[in-house]
């Protein structure tokens, strides 16, 4: 076995066996005080959810190289696809504890930690994905945001990856209008905010683990599903769903974090190098998501499935009233106002 795949299975094992463990700096093995030596090598364990072929792991992959080589290999980046170090709620506990050091989550894992977090996260916050990448790099919008978790949780939010437009997609027949959702029940994820969304488009939500959703829909259980183009066609759900709405209600994200601890011991100018390749890696990720859609949207039409234009408008009207419902504090109507107003389509 490789000196590189011992190295992931031994870190695998480790973070195994602190699941129980109480938080402390140094849990997963990392001397704080001798990070980025020129006489050792810093090894990083990064937690993914999804597969080697997927754009978030490629994106990482490169992101890594990168940072190895303009450190002359003084640092390693590990990535960890598949949920091998856990799920996404016990990653986030690990980064928290020290166990692992890095960890790419969605949005409402965040939200438990920080209710402000769910701005983000919000049905229209973003315009487009291009509204949404530009938002997440304006520290002057998001950096109070990202940097607020840094004393309570040992958490710094570097950034993020889009997870794209999500939409509706449906079994039996294509929708136009709000009103064709009356009565149908549709996935969810398990957020309070999302089962509204869903309920302001006028459908029944139905919140259920993402690998139920195939057959939940093949036995009736459910009428259909809300997501992106590329989970559409790479679950196969266009199998049982053939109908996908372009409703565009929402831009996903997930967030890139960090032992807030291991990004205060770094070098000045290891920093440096880390968050401009990190910028790198957001901006390659964009890329790749739009090539993915792409593909996918060809792929599910090949495949039997009809991409139906709904009357966006009138979502959008639908969704209005979510802003008052959830945005209950100052600091949060401000933010969500700042980044509307730097959306293109606003201006």
């Amino acid at each position: 076995m490789p000196h590189s795949a011992l190295r992931r299975l031994a870190a695998t094992v480790a973070v195994a066996l602190t699941t129980a463990a109480t938080a402390c700096a140094n849990l997963g093995g990392l001397n704080l005080e001798t990070v980025g030596d020129p006489d050792q090598v810093t090894y990083v364990k990064l937690a993914l959810n999804q597969t080697e072929s997927h754009p978030s792991y490629v994106a990482l992959d490169h992101f890594a190289q990168r940072f190895s080589e303009r450190t002359d290999g003084r640092w390693e980046i590990d990535i960890f696809p598949n949920e091998q170090l856990g799920s996404q709620q016990e990653v986030l506990q690990f980064v928290t504890s020290g166990a692992i050091e890095m960890a790419i989550v969605s949005g409402t894992q965040l939200e438990n930690l920080n209710k402000d977090f769910q701005v983000l996260n919000m049905p229209t916050t973003f315009g487009s994905i291009e509204h949404q990448m530009s938002a997440i790099r304006d520290p002057q919008l998001v950096g109070e945001l990202f940097s607020s978790l840094e004393e309570q949780s040992n958490i710094s939010v570097i950034g993020g990856f889009t997870q794209g437009t999500r939409n509706i997609y449906t079994s039996d027949a294509p929708l136009d209008t709000p009103a064709d959702l009356s009565g149908l029940k549709i996935r969810v994820q398990e957020s309070d905010m999302h089962i509204r969304m869903i309920e302001l488009m006028g459908g029944s939500a139905t919140p259920l683990s993402y690998g139920e959703v195939y057959t939940a829909i093949q036995s009736g259980v459910l009428d259909g599903a809300e997501n992106n183009e590329v989970s559409y066609t790479t679950q196969k759900h266009s199998e049982v769903a053939p109908y996908f709405n372009d409703t565009q209600h929402l831009v996903g994200l997930d967030y890139m974090i960090m032992r807030h601890d291991l990004r205060e011991a770094m070098s000045e100018e290891d920093r440096a190098i880390f968050d401009e390749e990190w910028d790198k890696a957001m901006t390659e990720h964009t890329q790749l998501w739009g090539t993915e859609t792409t593909k996918a949207i060809e792929d599910a039409k090949a495949a039997g499935a009809t991409f139906h234009h709904v009357d966006q408008e009138a979502f959008r009207a639908a969704l209005l009233p979510i802003a008052d419902e959830f945005l209950t504090t100052d600091y949060q109507r401000g933010l969500y106002d700042a980044i509307r107003a730097t959306d293109p389509e606003e201006k």
